[in-house]
């Protein structure tokens, strides 16, 4: 969105960029493509690293893994065709010592330039080569002999590329905005009480210091983010992001809710007819939803449990209490799969009540369609579908109660638009929202300020431990023995795999072909090499009456053995099966794993998880199934889950916009949570007014997202 021109004037912060000299509108329009549009978007678009041509190092004393700056004259050049053609280009210096420029891609007027004698000054990462120390593809000077050397009085930024944008024209960009930068009167939005204990310079220092740090800086401790500086800017935009869900979360608040009053008399007869008790988890966390729904004001709720905690029952509860006081509940799954199964277990628990639910998901068409919207309409009590239940024709008549399961599979705006189908035009439904993905107490700080946190930190008794181990795809014959073995027994297994076809031969020359055994060829190869083991195939591209007999088929125990894509990673719940097999482990992210193991270990016997992965392994791939060998503790792989892949990958890029930091980074920053919520709380209380500017700084019109 461009920014307004008619106010930009009395704000230098919001001029846009095309005030700027040689920013005509192809170029705006690539910096507009990567949300750069002011003058401050160019102010927040910080360097990703920083070069050191204040000073030269002489030849000899390059070290591996360091850039420096280097001049000397060239000795040799040397052209190479066998293979992929290359350029090397021997420099020496007054050290007695030589480099080795090497280029990959190379033109003539390069070859012309860089002839025998030629005093050159460049700059790259030296690192040991085949013929003594290296730089691939560096940056450099050619210059003449009566040339005086000037060397840089700062360090130069690099800066986030930009698709269309070259280097040297983006740096020149941001140094002419920074050119513009205004007092820090006009810039500094927070009171020096925000910092608590916290030394941290002025807005405007610390933006000009991060795009022109001067020479002898620390750049191992910039580079480690730990730069006073850098925690200036990432304690405001954690501020604006922590202002921003709680500011949506009062006026949502405002909104009011139907306050439902419930009896008790049916969940009294669910509690009765279930062959299992609560546990004392799930008996707290159904007390504090209650308290919620009795309330005329909306309940914002998050349930987290483990795999296998038991969340579902606990939503069937809520569900009961807003249907006993004559309202509707809507349940939203974010696939067929798991919506199917939650159809299948609240039919299992509710329909000995009287209470039908409508099923309604992008395959239900005609008369069907038809047929369930105008229930809807009429008023039945309990909807469960997929993101078919946000469209337009869908509307309700008296929405109390909102059930999203895996939201962070959906993007925000999708549960605002359910959230926008309340009661009426005055109110708003409850919202109950459940993940199985353990969230991080340092991201739960950040991405879930808007919602109060509930967590079923309990498993039901009879649930035993899952041993996890890892093996190499080598010894596949021997695993297929040892299902052979299991299946004997009485007992069910799945075998997971990560695509639904063979990938083709890649035709791009040097592409990589991803080993992945496809779901479709294990089916056929193990029903060949098991002869009388009944196999089964589950992949999201069944139709979902194919995808439902087949699960039915194994949850009667009429299928041994499944073979499944990463579908059945959540919801699925059959307690004979006790061995799982995942291949090409090694691919898959913690979260995802942990999901998949949560598939057994549901019953009483002892259960087993195989993760089966492809030599050589990466380093990320190596600590990843360790920490699955190592540990069940959902919480402990969410921790480690976040440090490898980061908040955007652990929460879904769409979630909250998290993905969307500039700076911050809630792990990496966690130590400033607290006084983040510190300041939140005294800017609102306080100075609601420079609440509203910050949000404006780091979110702008995206505000709107922490609604749903």
């Amino acid at each position: 969105m461009q920014p307004d021109a008619s106010s930009a004037g009395a704000d230098p912060a919001r001029r846009p960029v095309t005030g700027l000299k040689g920013a005509g509108p192809a170029l705006t329009a690539r910096l507009a493509a990567r949300g750069i549009a002011t003058l401050q978007d160019l102010w927040l678009h910080l360097p990703l690293r920083y070069e050191d041509r204040t000073r030269l190092t002489p030849i000899r004393a390059l070290r591996h893994g360091e850039s420096a700056q280097v001049l000397g004259r060239i000795e040799a050049v040397e052209r190479s065709f066998r293979g992929r053609p290359m350029l090397r280009v021997a420099v020496g210096d007054e050290s007695g010592a030589s480099l080795v420029l090497r280029f990959f891609h190379f033109h003539a007027a390069q070859l012309r330039a860089l002839s025998v004698g030629t005093r050159i000054l460049c700059h790259g990462e030296a690192r040991g080569g085949h013929f003594g120390v290296e730089m691939v593809h560096p940056g450099y000077r050619v210059l003449a002999d009566d040339v005086e050397l000037a060397l840089g009085d700062r360090l130069d930024p690099v800066y986030p590329a930009i698709e269309g944008v070259g280097p040297v024209q983006l740096a020149r960009l941001v140094s002419a905005a920074l050119d513009q930068l205004p007092e820090s009167d006009a810039l500094e939005l927070l009171p020096a009480s925000a910092f608590g204990d916290l030394t941290l310079p002025r807005w405007r220092d610390a933006v000009r210091f991060l795009h022109r740090p001067p020479p002898g800086v620390d750049l191992a401790e910039l580079a480690q983010f730990r730069h006073p500086a850098q925690q200036r800017l990432a304690l405001e935009e954690l501020l604006a992001h922590q202002l921003s869900l709680r500011r949506q979360r009062l006026s949502m608040k405002r909104q009011g809710a139907l306050a439902l009053e419930a009896r008790g008399a049916l969940a009294r007869r669910l509690a009765a007819a279930l062959p299992f008790r609560l546990t004392a988890a799930q008996r707290r966390v159904l007390h504090e939803i209650a308290e919620d729904l009795s309330r005329s004001e909306p309940m914002l709720r998050l349930v987290q449990g483990d795999v296998g905690s038991g969340k579902t029952i606990v939503a069937a509860f809520a569900a009961l209490a807003a249907i006993e006081s004559g309202a509707q509940v809507a349940l939203m799954a974010p696939t067929e799969l798991l919506a199917e199964q939650h159809a299948q277990a609240f039919a299992a628990w509710f329909e000995p009540l009287g209470i039908e639910a409508v099923w309604l998901s992008g395959k239900v068409k005609g008369k069907a369609r038809a047929a369930a919207l105008a229930r809807i309409a009429a008023g039945a009590p309990l909807v469960i579908g997929t993101h078919a239940l946000l469209q337009e024709p869908v509307a309700f008549a008296r929405l109390a109660l909102v059930i999203v399961d895996e939201q962070h599979r959906f993007g925000v705006h999708q549960r605002l638009v359910l959230r926008d189908k309340g009661a009426d035009g005055r109110q708003v439904p409850h919202q109950l929202v459940m993940t199985a993905t353990p969230i991080p107490r340092t991201l739960a700080m950040t991405a879930y300020a808007d919602l109060d946190v509930s967590v079923i930190d309990e498993l039901p008794p009879g649930r035993t431990p899952v041993q996890t181990v890892a093996i190499d795809a080598l010894r596949r014959d021997e695993l297929i023995e040892r299902i052979r073995a299991a299946l004997s027994q009485g007992r069910q297994a799945y075998w997971v795999c990560t695509l639904i076809e063979e990938s083709e031969e890649p035709s791009a020359p040097g592409a990589v072909k991803i080993e992945a055994q496809a779901a479709q060829t294990a089916h056929e190869l193990l029903t060949e090499q098991l002869p009388g083991v009944r196999v089964g195939l589950v992949h999201g591209r069944m139709k979902p009456a194919e995808k439902q007999a087949a699960m039915a088929a194994f949850k009667a125990g009429d299928i041994q053995l499944l073979v499944a894509t990463t579908v059945i990673e959540v919801g699925v719940d059959v307690p004979n099966a006790s061995l799982m097999l995942v291949e090409n482990a090694e691919r898959l992210g913690l979260a995802q794993l942990h999901q998949l193991r949560g598939r057994v270990g549901r019953g009483a016997q002892a259960s087993t998880c195989v993760l089966m992965y492809r030599s050589p392994l990466s380093q990320a791939a190596r600590e990843r199934l360790a920490v699955m060998r190592e540990t069940s503790d959902g919480f402990r792989i969410a921790e480690k889950d976040l440090e490898l892949r980061g908040p955007g990958e652990l929460l879904g890029t769409r979630q909250t916009g998290l993905a969307g930091f500039r700076i911050a980074d809630p792990m990496r920053d966690a130590a400033l949570l607290p006084q983040v919520q510190h300041a939140a709380d005294a800017l609102l209380a306080r100075a609601p007014h420079v609440a509203d500017r910050l949000i404006e700084r780091w979110i702008g019109q995206a505000v709107r997202y922490a609604e749903a």
